[in-house]
């Protein structure tokens, strides 16, 4: 979540909105998305019988087109809705906002279609019903769910993730989609429920950790070995029972927006218009473009994200440590992906082998 004030409801005097019930799906619950995936994943599960099992039940709602199924369609109206986490002042003036500062890129981004569709609180409102009933529907699904495990006794030896790729704008920052790096759409829910023994129960964390880190984390609860030359990520199951946290100075993420109406309006190159995400325990470093200047928020005075300091000289130290973090993330990465790391240890040095001696004369 973006650290929006709860509570607060978005009505306008004059406005006319559409009301509950919105237009539910042609078809009912049973044949919707999430209904059909929950569907399968028992019978998956069943099928099983005692054998281990290892399932990415990947749900694709809430998404285009937001159309909820009867009755989740109109469970929530316009009262129920928090208001967008945003300012006129941080939205530039050719979308229509007070900003005339915006950095060049978030505001090409603000210009996309889909940011000046949700920037629109008709279009908002009459769409965050349907959303929100969507959300709804995964939650009760999910109780199905675990229902089932727990009447077919795998509760107890199953560990259940619930987590997501991306969280959408919906009109916060004037967004409309999920293509920046704002918390409300990189920062995503993970829960973890673990049936060991040594787990902690209903502890919270605020140690960094990325997606990356799901897969080690799997394979070190099955007592497999994580292949490190391949994997970037670390295992998180000491963490999950009690021990500390692998250590993070921050997390990253990676947008290509070659292709983006941003990128072609201000003319970056397809190789450059890459934006990389550093974030940080107290600060967020994005890198938008080269020749750009970065943006900047602090989280710890700005936690809505509202005042970018990129271009501010008094935050250049903190800029230039994010941009070393960078780089060491970067070099970091893994390369040699065809050769395991105790193969490296034992294979033979060139010239140990005794048939031909290399670098010597």
């Amino acid at each position: 979540m973006s650290g929006r004030t709860q509570g607060r409801t978005e009505r306008r005097a004059g406005q006319r909105l559409a009301d509950p019930p919105f237009t539910p799906a042609a078809r009912p619950e049973a044949f919707s998305e999430t209904a059909y995936a929950t569907r399968r994943a028992i019978e998956f599960i069943d099928e099983q019988g005692d054998a281990p099992w290892c399932l990415h039940l990947s749900y694709i709602k809430p998404h285009w087109p937001y159309i909820a199924s009867a009755p989740y369609h109109a469970m929530y109206g316009p009262d129920a809705f928090l208001a967008p986490n945003r300012t006129p002042e941080e939205r530039c003036v050719q979308a229509g906002g007070t900003g005339r500062n915006v950095n060049p890129v978030l505001a090409g981004f603000q210009q996309h279609p889909e940011s000046i569709e949700f920037s629109q609180d008709r279009t908002r409102l009459n769409m965050l019903g349907a959303y929100m009933g969507l959300v709804r529907q995964i939650d009760d699904h999910l109780g199905h769910l675990i229902a089932h495990l727990r009447s077919a006794g795998r509760l107890d030896d199953t560990m259940i993730v619930f987590t997501a790729d991306h969280g959408d704008f919906l009109g916060d920052h004037w967004q409309g989609e999920k293509e920046f790096m704002y918390e409300a759409s990189v920062r995503v829910p993970l829960i973890v429920y673990d049936p060991g023994a040594e787990a902690q129960r209903a502890a919270v964390s605020d140690d960094i950790v990325e997606a990356v880190d799901l897969l080690p984390t799997f394979v070190d609860a099955l007592g497999g070995e994580v292949a490190t030359h391949i994997v970037e990520g670390r295992s998180l199951l000491s963490h999950l029972r009690g021990g500390p946290a692998p250590v993070r100075q921050a997390a990253f993420a990676e947008l290509d927006y070659a292709i983006y109406p941003a990128a072609r309006r201000l003319g970056i190159g397809q190789h450059d218009a890459r934006m990389v995400m550093v974030r940080s325990n107290r600060y967020k470093m994005v890198h938008v473009a080269p020749g750009y200047p970065p943006i900047l928020w602090d989280l710890q005075e700005d936690p809505n994200e509202l005042r970018d300091l990129g271009g501010d000289p008094a935050h250049a130290r903190i800029i230039d440590e994010h941009y070393g973090l960078m780089r060491d993330w970067l070099l970091a990465r893994r390369n040699r992906i065809g050769v395991s790391d105790p193969v490296i240890e034992k294979r033979p040095r060139p010239g140990d082998v005794g048939v031909v001696t290399i670098g010597k004369w």
